[in-house]
């Protein structure tokens, strides 16, 4: 359990590791020790046997407004972006995508710029009824950064992502439920509750599997159909040797539910 006054809240629970960006002042803006922060409470989440699925949320009525721009201007000597970004932010992308454990985000409000690319890096979004998404960058003459170009147009399509970076129009929860940017929309007086059960629902699950599922879903962009029917049976092999399988299996034929160890 972290300070209560930290910029970054970590608690575990129930096989779920709860990361609560806590800048609610700022719309939990990202600063490079939130962003160190982050990446070290992830790198704790991936190695941690007692946890199994990681939630990201923000405090506050957002989930995160992108970068800290005043914080940035602060630094002396200042960071170029391409150091700043290759140093704090892309860790924390690659570590979401990489780690062997489901992550979800749970967003209300703003999710803005790399607030949105952070959200997106999560292998299920669920959204309270106040979330909007917006790509920020070409309002202050940026390009979109954080692995947005490239999460962006894999979950809702070339022309959705065209229009919403060179726009830099809002998308409301209703509208990414609709374009398949998120799993679900919630009031906003049950995403709490209801994202942290998703979280423990999927703890309980083989999580040897879904990372498995993680796998085969970074390498599908890149390979031909016979790659990926090759990588799908390697996969299978290596799964079908667990003992989450064999409880599976036994469960299933004894009309039980089953009691998954990720192991």
């Amino acid at each position: 359990m972290t300070p209560a006054d930290a910029p970054l809240l970590v608690s575990i629970e129930g096989g779920v590791a709860t990361i609560t960006l806590n800048r609610p002042e700022v719309l939990n803006a990202l600063t490079i020790d939130l962003m160190v922060a982050l990446r070290a409470a992830l790198e704790q989440a991936a190695a941690a046997n007692e946890v199994r699925a990681v939630l990201i949320s923000g405090a506050g009525r957002s989930f995160c407004a992108g970068a800290d721009l005043a914080a940035a201007a602060r630094i002396k000597p200042a960071l170029k972006p391409d150091q700043m970004l290759g140093d704090y932010y892309h860790p924390v992308i690659l570590l979401m995508r990489q780690i062997p454990k489901p992550i979800i985000s749970a967003v209300q409000g703003s999710a803005a710029g790399a607030g949105m690319s952070l959200a997106l890096a999560a292998d299920i979004i669920v959204a309270g009824e106040s979330a909007r998404f917006l790509q920020a960058f070409s309002r202050i003459g940026l390009v979109p950064d954080a692995g947005s170009s490239f999460l962006l147009p894999r979950l809702v399509g070339d022309l959705r992502a065209r229009a919403m970076m060179m726009l830099a129009e809002p998308v409301s929860a209703d509208q990414a439920l609709r374009m398949g940017l998120v799993w679900q929309v919630l009031p906003d007086a049950e995403l709490a509750a209801s994202a942290q059960a998703l979280a423990r629902r999927m703890a309980a699950m083989p999580t040897l599997a879904l990372a498995g599922i993680k796998r085969l879903l970074a390498a599908s962009g890149s390979h031909s159909l016979e790659e990926q029917l090759d990588l799908e049976a390697e996969q299978q092999a290596r799964s079908a040797l667990t003992d989450d399988f064999r409880e599976g299996v036994s469960a299933f034929l004894g009309k039980r539910p089953p009691e998954f160890k990720g192991r």
